[in-house]
């Protein structure tokens, strides 16, 4: 089963701002199927995924009581208010079993982005983030719709957050191409909550269009938003463990039979214009 959301076509910066200001509800997103849906885990098409966020057992106790775990530094991602989400299916075919290319963000309070990127020996640049040679971006942004700073540096792309700040994900599909976005924060996945594996299905982007996660998704109409938060008080940290804390990651996938595919993009990106040296010559058929 399959579950990839793909939204309306529209410019994704003022769409932000304006469900933001004017509390108006977004058009559905579309989950990607493949030969039905409602077999994942976390929940099915009835709205399965309601409530708070489960909490982990105390070790050798059965009691359900949610064990505390050691204060970390730094951020987590909690589980925030409930978000209208709607969602759509759709049938989508992957064209491989391996992701087509995958985005890993880091993201951290200031101090903590300071410490990584100088763990890294390296000195931060500008942010941005490119997936697939500019075929798709993404980007974190804050209620308002802006993109949060960050910087990429030695191999990593780090995302400057604040305690307290609600954020979402965005991918913008540059191509004619449809994708598959499997979506994950603190090594959870978006849509069940459970240890994040690129197998599961995920969000759709059409072409020349944006993709926006809001949060856990917990029903087909509700997401529970994404707020930074200290790390005991992450959602990972109450359910699974916070081993993975302050990473966001996605694993992009092509669809089968597309006309404008990646590799063809990647042929078209890397046409020489001068292959060979001589004069020309009919052709064969001439």
């Amino acid at each position: 089963m399959s579950i990839a959301t793909q939204v309306r076509p529209h410019h994704w910066i003022p769409f932000v701002l304006f469900a933001t200001a004017c509390g108006a509800h977004k058009a559905p997103s579309t989950i990607a199927t493949s030969g039905g849906y409602g077999g994942y885990a976390g929940g099915d098409s009835s709205g399965a995924y309601e409530g708070a966020p489960p909490q982990r057992t105390a070790v050798g106790e059965g009691t359900g009581v949610y064990e505390p775990v050691p204060d970390r530094p730094g951020l987590g991602t909690q589980w925030g208010e409930h978000v209208h989400a709607p969602i759509t299916f759709q049938p989508f075919a992957r064209a491989s079993s391996q992701p087509w290319t995958q985005v890993v963000l880091h993201y951290n309070d200031a101090d903590g982005i300071r410490a990584h990127s100088e763990y890294l020996g390296s000195e931060p640049r500008p942010f941005e983030v490119d997936a697939g040679g500019g075929a798709l971006s993404v980007a974190l942004v804050d209620e308002s719709g802006r993109t949060l700073p960050g910087f990429q540096t030695n191999g990593r792309t780090l995302v400057l957050g604040e305690d307290g700040e609600r954020y979402r994900i965005i991918v913008h599909n540059a191509t004619q191409a449809r994708f598959e976005i499997v979506a994950s924060v603190d090594g959870l996945d978006v849509i069940d909550g459970k240890p994040a594996d690129p197998n599961r299905r995920g969000y759709l982007v059409d072409p020349h269009d944006d993709l926006v996660i809001d949060g856990f998704r917990t029903s087909n109409n509700e997401v529970a938003a994404f707020r930074f938060g200290k790390v005991a008080d992450s959602y990972a940290a109450r359910t699974s463990g916070d081993r993975n804390v302050g990473v966001v990651g996605l694993a992009i996938f092509s669809e089968r039979g597309a006309t404008w595919s990646p590799h063809e993009l990647h042929r078209r990106d890397s046409a020489d214009p001068f292959p060979n040296r001589g004069y020309a010559e009919p052709p064969r058929d001439y």
